[in-house]
């Protein structure tokens, strides 16, 4: 069994402590509803797309007039989408020699079958 103690607060500390408490759990179960998918999905600034990809800011205008950067433009502005320079990035991913010889050997298996 437990020993409980009791001590006096004041009834406005309770009420704050209670509320606060609630406010902490809601915005827990929102965020946790929205899930990864939709805070990713939010539109960067030049200037956010450049820390994003840790690059200067006249490098992301550059990639952008070269084709090289997925963007969106409204009337001056440039703005792109967290997804798409995510893909970006793994498109200049490289496979280890692992994953190749891998590949490879489920490649030279399917060929035997067929």
């Amino acid at each position: 069994m437990h020993n409980l103690v009791l001590s006096p607060i004041d009834p406005e500390v309770l009420i704050r402590k209670i509320s606060d408490q609630v406010t902490e759990n809601i915005l827990k179960a929102i965020r946790s509803e929205r899930g990864p998918e939709e805070e990713q999905e939010k539109l960067l600034t030049v200037q956010e797309a450049a820390e994003f990809l840790n690059l200067k800011v006249p490098t992301i205008y550059s990639k952008v007039s070269r084709g090289e950067l997925p963007v969106m433009k409204r009337s001056k502005r440039l703005y792109f989408s967290r997804n798409e320079l995510m893909g970006y990035l793994k498109k200049g991913a490289r496979k280890s020699n692992f994953a190749i010889q891998d590949e490879a050997e489920n490649f030279l298996k399917n060929k035997a079958k067929s």
